[in-house]
């Protein structure tokens, strides 16, 4: 499977929102413009992160207003990659050492 780098658009965000990309597409452009969409058109704001694999990091994008939430990808090229998007974002606490579910 070929990844392709795509300039990331309303159009390609509405339909990764949307859940109708094909699970071959790859949506990925320059850092930078990923994150300018993410926040600016839909309010999302980074919640976490962390290094992954081949010095990869891993981003979570969360819109406290509407919900929405979306997980990205960058190498260290400075390419972004969206890898899931979904709705109804919730903060969990953390499970107190001891406690049965």
């Amino acid at each position: 499977m070929k990844n392709r780098i795509v300039p990331i658009g309303f159009a390609t965000m509405a339909l990764l929102l949307a859940g109708s990309v094909a699970a071959q597409t790859m949506l990925c452009g320059q850092r930078e413009m990923v994150v300018d969409e993410l926040t600016g058109r839909y309010g999302e704001e980074v919640r976490g992160m962390g290094l992954a694999h081949q010095n990869r990091i891993v981003e979570v994008f969360v819109s406290e207003e509407t919900g929405t939430w979306t997980i990205t990808v960058t190498s260290p090229n400075g390419t972004t990659c969206l890898m899931a998007a979904g709705q109804h974002f919730a903060t969990m606490a953390p499970e107190a050492a001891g406690e049965d579910l």
